[in-house]
């Protein structure tokens, strides 16, 4: 995605589009780039190899959803996938598959000199295999009536969208969530974008921030902290408190999950880390109180 984030690094949106596009004139002209549907032109118009948009050169058919599952073909210049159904929920893993889609069929397909619509349809055989990769929805398991999700998300964005493909792929369950914010900078210039990801769930654990990049990341360390980010969750709404470190948070998650519940465990730093303990604490518990 080219949006706004690194921005202790950056310092704007400008110097990220310009970033991108630097690394995509470094394409040679036998290349494929291949983008999403709201990458800039300044980004694309600096490739020197043909470029592949999604909603342009290739087109996602969709066919339905179950659970927020979503089954589609993609259609590409002169070929077209058969129907292809997503084992990860999520709207946004469409166009993640279309993307990884375009670039191996449009680039294998020449290179090994295979028919295109040959090499859709054995991509899409490997793609309907897909289960997924750790950090990425990945299932932690079910314990004592709870089932439990980490995800990676880590940028308002990505919090949004894993909440909401959460949401359908577990209907009717309360949501509560466990999240460690990732740098200080990034939690203070997206506090608001943060508290609207998050408006909604049942129940927000916000567990302490997690400092990556420590030397650069001082100038948010009073207006990012997790006391601020709770108290705007508050007045939004939401059922918020306080974690502590992961295992803290983790203990204050498992001790508030009624029956019948997920829980989300979101961030980048070394929430990870807590996956035993949090199941473990579940378990112990038998039945999670109603």
């Amino acid at each position: 995605n080219v949006e706004a984030d690194h921005l202790d690094y950056y310092g704007s949106l400008d110097a990220i589009e310009q970033a991108f596009g630097r690394f995509v004139s470094s394409l040679g002209p036998d290349g494929l780039l291949v983008v999403g549907r709201d990458v800039p032109e300044v980004v694309t118009s600096a490739a020197a190899c043909p470029v592949w948009r999604i909603g342009r050169e290739l087109r996602v058919e969709l066919l339905g959803q179950q659970q927020g599952r979503f089954r589609f073909r993609l259609l590409g210049p002169g070929w077209a996938t058969p129907p292809i159904g997503l084992h990860l929920p999520g709207a946004f893993q469409v166009e993640n598959a279309a993307l990884a889609l375009g670039l191996v069929i449009g680039l294998a397909a020449p290179e090994l000199g295979v028919e295109p619509n040959i090499a859709a349809q054995a991509c899409a055989r490997a793609l309907a295999r897909f289960r997924g990769v750790g950090r990425r929805f990945e299932p932690w398991g079910t314990a004592g009536g709870c089932e439990v999700i980490h995800d990676y998300a880590h940028h308002p964005t990505e919090v949004q969208v894993v909440v909401e493909a959460a949401r359908r792929s577990l209907p009717g369950k309360p949501l509560h969530v466990l999240f460690q914010p990732h740098q200080h900078s990034r939690t203070a210039r997206f506090m608001d974008e943060f508290v609207e990801s998050l408006r909604g769930v049942e129940r927000v654990v916000v567990a302490d921030v997690y400092g990556a990049r420590t030397a650069i990341d001082a100038q948010g360390r009073e207006a990012g902290g997790v006391s601020e980010l709770v108290a705007r969750l508050r007045r939004a709404g939401v059922l918020a408190e306080a974690g502590g470190p992961p295992a803290a948070a983790a203990s204050i998650l498992a001790a508030g999950l009624p029956a019948e519940s997920a829980a989300l465990v979101l961030g980048a730093g070394d929430i990870d880390g807590i996956k035993d303990e949090l199941l473990h604490d579940l378990a112990l518990r038998g039945a999670p109180r109603s």
